[in-house]
């Protein structure tokens, strides 16, 4: 889906782009083999040129800094696919919602491999930097205003910068809303029953059974409700893509 971004071009919006792909420029080399334009100068046509070629030799390295800083917020889901290599898909647990609220596990599942920090035993900087610095593109839900603030806050200089896709946007534009379980629900997506109906209250409480009464069984189902949280953000990009995929750019090319 980058190769048929426009709107990585300066002065490019997403209606000059659906013009772009409605004319039949659907991908980057489309626009580069044109050698004039209707309605495009031929000034504009040059850097619009030299920027789709920086972009592309970009991808090719997949720098995903360079694209963090040029695909809009609400655009980054288009990220998923080219630079989805080294998805991190990340959730964290806490005592509460202010930012002195110590975080208690942070959550990263790359596609295969979960990985779990947890307070007081293997959460730290140099832990979290070093599974988080292999990662092309973080995923969350609701990350954009809760997790990754939170881990900048306690753990600064962690959170690499490339793509963040805060799920919860692009899933809202889908007629998807509330929080992460609702929307499971919505999409069929099924939990273990152990955690299945379990909130981010008794997340607390589990904490505070395991920091107080030393319960393995507390740290456990914890570990295992936040697990359950950061697999399932895989179906859910994975659908979000798909989706925004086809009513962007898939309806304007065939219409």
């Amino acid at each position: 889906m980058l190769e048929n971004s426009f709107i990585l071009a300066r002065g490019i919006g997403p209606q000059r782009e659906r013009s772009l792909w409605r004319s039949g420029y659907v991908t980057w080399d489309d626009f580069l083999n044109e050698t004039q334009m209707r309605g495009v100068s031929e000034k504009r046509k040059s850097e619009m040129d030299a920027q789709l070629r920086d972009a592309a030799a970009h991808l090719r390295r997949k720098d995903s800094e360079y694209f963090a800083e040029r695909v809009p917020n609400r655009e980054k889901w288009r990220c998923l696919k080219e630079l989805g290599s080294s998805v991190a898909y990340l959730d964290i647990e806490t005592t509460g919602t202010s930012y002195w609220s110590p975080i208690t596990v942070v959550g990263i599942f790359d596609g295969s491999r979960m990985h779990t920090l947890v307070r007081g035993q293997n959460l730290d900087s140099a832990n979290l930097k070093a599974i988080l610095n292999s990662a092309s593109v973080l995923v969350t839900y609701n990350g954009a205003s809760f997790d990754l603030p939170m881990i900048e806050h306690q753990f600064p200089g962690c959170v690499p910068k490339v793509p963040h896709v805060d799920l919860r946007h692009p899933l809202r534009r889908l007629g998807l809303v509330g929080g992460l379980k609702n929307v499971e629900r919505e999409l069929g997506i099924e939990r273990d029953r152990r955690v299945e109906y379990m909130t981010g209250e008794d997340a607390v409480y589990l904490w505070k059974l395991w920091e107080k009464q030393g319960s393995r069984n507390a740290l456990d189902l914890l570990a295992e409700y936040n697990s359950e949280d950061c697999r399932n953000l895989k179906a859910l990009a994975l659908y979000a893509y798909a989706s925004l995929r086809k009513r962007t750019f898939d309806t304007a090319v065939q219409s």
